[in-house]
């Protein structure tokens, strides 16, 4: 299949190129400044989203019920819990000694994320513009529709259903995605407020319980996954929130666990093992229409996020990695949220070239895809170093403190 492909080329070159692992000098990851595996995971699982929306767009505009790279969606859930695992890992001990305060904590986290919130909505809405404002049955958008959904979305607000210029009910319609920054927030707010005054004892017991529910409501659900979030539907949301609510505490868990016990470094080439374990976890088929069990698909969602992530980023932790490729693993890191931050506004326009019978750049069906991937990539780093970095250094300076 198309997947296969896809993913045979994404491991091919980890296999072909692996990194240059250097055991480190001391066995204190306590001591370490960040994690740079971890950083470099995050690119892998932004540029997995990136290759699953192409194939969500091409499934969307067939009509299509399922898309070939199926469980893309789950990246989400290994952002929440590598969140969760560097929120409890840097500012744990600083918010309990006070060299951190709670207003000290949502300055940064604003300034860590919203920049690219706001320049995802303006991308979004120039491609709104080029699609030429309309929803997907082709209704005309009223102008003062669109710039109060943009208002919205530049606060990180969902918009109700008076302002769905789409059709489909997306939480924020001209960013789709934005709907996981936006749980995001929630989950630095539950952290700074709750999670992080909770005992061991009474966090295990919250991931756990969570992770029970997580499994039932998927199971429960129209869609039998967990794949929710991204619509203001009630049920939507309700969704998107125990995702959050599993996979947040499930990283905050791991970063205690992995401060208690203090494991040694691993000499395996832990970035290459766990890209390729999230590549390959991703690209799993549905398999509930494999085998016709409707359980399977929830069943597969709940292990992959209760314990096959956990399981990575704990391994991923553990790995230190240098030489030549540690800035590729580093660029990675700071591509992800800038990437993934501005890459589905190009989607939406793939989608409307499809329906309309459009190929921008060819006639093969495979030259728009390919030639999109590249400038979402482009225009990620573009955003990277023109824009995301430069004004966070600048906001840092003036509020971070």
């Amino acid at each position: 299949s198309t997947a296969s492909d896809v993913t045979a080329v994404l491991l091919t070159f980890l296999y072909c190129f692996p990194p240059k692992i250097q055991k480190p000098q001391i066995n204190d990851f306590s001591m370490k400044t960040r994690y740079e595996i971890l950083d470099g995971l995050r690119g892998v699982a932004a540029v997995s989203v990136l290759v699953y929306h192409l194939f969500e767009a091409i499934a969307f505009a067939d009509g299509a019920t399922e898309q070939r790279f199926y469980h893309g969606f789950l990246a989400v859930d290994f952002f929440f819990v590598l969140s969760g695992f560097v929120m409890g890992y840097a500012y744990d001990e600083r918010l309990k000694t006070g060299s951190l305060t709670t207003g000290g904590f949502i300055r940064r986290r604003l300034i860590r994320l919203h920049p690219m919130v706001v320049m995802g909505v303006a991308i979004g809405l120039v491609c709104y513009v080029l699609q030429g404002c309309t929803l997907w049955d082709g209704t005309s958008v009223p102008w003062l529709q669109v710039f109060t959904a943009a208002a919205f979305a530049l606060f990180l607000i969902p918009s109700p259903k008076a302002l769905d210029i789409r059709g489909n009910y997306e939480a924020f319609p001209l960013n789709g995605p934005h709907w996981s920054l936006f749980f995001e927030y929630l989950g630095s707010l539950a952290y700074v407020l709750l999670l992080r005054r909770l005992s061991l004892k009474a966090l295990k017991w919250w991931v756990g319980i969570m992770a029970i529910l997580l499994f039932v409501n998927a199971s429960l659900s129209e869609y039998n996954s967990i794949a929710y979030g991204w619509s203001t539907e009630p049920y939507n949301l309700f969704g998107g929130a125990l995702r959050l609510c599993f996979a947040y505490p499930a990283g905050l868990l791991l970063a205690r666990l992995f401060r208690e016990h203090r494991p040694s470094p691993t000499a395996f080439p832990a970035f290459t093992l766990c890209a390729v374990a999230i590549i390959a976890l991703l690209a799993v088929p549905s398999l509930s229409t494999l085998t016709g069990i409707a359980v399977l698909n929830p069943l597969y969602q709940c292990l992959v996020v209760c314990l096959a992530f956990p399981a990575v980023v704990w391994f991923g932790a553990r790995g230190v990695i240098a030489g030549r490729y540690r800035s590729l693993v580093a660029f990675l890191g700071r591509l992800s949220y800038p990437l993934y931050a501005v890459h589905y506004p190009l989607i939406y326009l793939y989608i409307h070239w499809l329906m309309v019978g459009k190929q921008p750049f060819g006639a093969s069906p495979w030259a728009t895809p390919i030639a999109l991937f590249f400038i979402a990539l482009i225009l990620g780093s573009f955003c990277l170093f023109c824009y995301d970095e430069p004004l966070r250094r600048w906001l840092s300076r003036k509020y971070g403190k």
